[in-house]
């Protein structure tokens, strides 16, 4: 195994991580908007956060592939422009879908900041590129700990060619649940083996919690490979987790801070 050049900053392994910033809805924080990464960065937390494409390839941080459930209005992100998703409210708030440069100018490096790619491809297939490519030319001159990371190992090699500099990893689980269905079930069994780790030049995974007692997890773990994982509820999982993992995403808690 060849380790990458590009490790993880040390940041990522000690401070936790903000699922989607540290969201409370009924405190008018939803998930993925400006309000939770300021909550975030004023508890001391790492931001984790998604980037989905617009139709003219802008990075806006949003999780859902279509907008309904985040905002009651049907439709598929990538079908509206930035300026277009930047008129969309988050439901119950005032809050905006934001673009990924706006989050980069909020964050300014005060925090770790973990950026998850969304498959582009619908089945973890090679359509990628257009994505990484305008977060890498959003990311051109940041200042401060950031890490890249997608489920598609296609975009994490993508990233390799547009971002080099940057730690990049890939988030990684069973494959069993029902979201998974779409891709292959060939792909899946690679998929879960993280058998693509090498390959992207891949300097960490981020896994599913409730997966971290497979192999290829403790494999990767002795060679020296920082384990991330996502996302835990409770202290109690989070107790768990830390067993294996060196760090979390967590959500609906307060996750507790390193010893200083």
């Amino acid at each position: 195994m060849t380790a990458h050049q590009y490790a993880l900053p040390a940041e990522f392994l000690t401070t936790p991580l903000a699922h989607r910033g540290y969201h409370d809805r009924a405190a008018g924080r939803p998930e993925n908007s400006r309000a939770a990464f300021v909550a975030a960065i004023a508890a001391g937390y790492g931001i984790e956060l998604d980037v989905q494409r617009s139709r003219d390839n802008q990075p806006m941080v949003f999780h859902d592939y279509d907008m309904a459930r985040l905002t009651g209005t049907p439709g598929a992100i990538q079908t509206r422009s930035a300026d277009e998703l930047a008129e969309i409210r988050l439901s119950g708030t005032d809050e905006q879908i934001p673009t990924l440069l706006e989050v980069l100018e909020l964050v300014a490096g005060r925090v770790p900041l973990l950026i998850e790619i969304k498959d582009q491809d619908g089945a973890m297939g090679p359509n990628t590129g257009p994505l990484e490519k305008a977060v890498a030319a959003a990311l051109d001159g940041y200042e401060g700990p950031v890490a890249l990371m997608s489920f598609n190992p296609y975009s994490v090699a993508a990233l390799a060619q547009y971002a080099p500099h940057l730690p990049r990893g890939l988030t990684t689980e069973a494959y069993e649940g029902e979201d998974t269905r779409l891709v292959p079930a060939t792909r899946r069994a690679e998929l879960r083996e993280i058998s693509d780790f090498d390959r992207v030049g891949a300097s960490f995974i981020s896994h599913q919690a409730s997966d971290l007692a497979r192999a290829r997890v403790g494999e990767l773990k002795a060679a020296g490979v920082p384990v991330l994982c996502w996302t835990i509820r409770s202290p109690e999982e989070e107790a768990r987790a830390r067993a294996i993992a060196d760090n979390i995403t967590f959500e609906g808690y307060a996750a507790a801070q390193p010893a200083t």
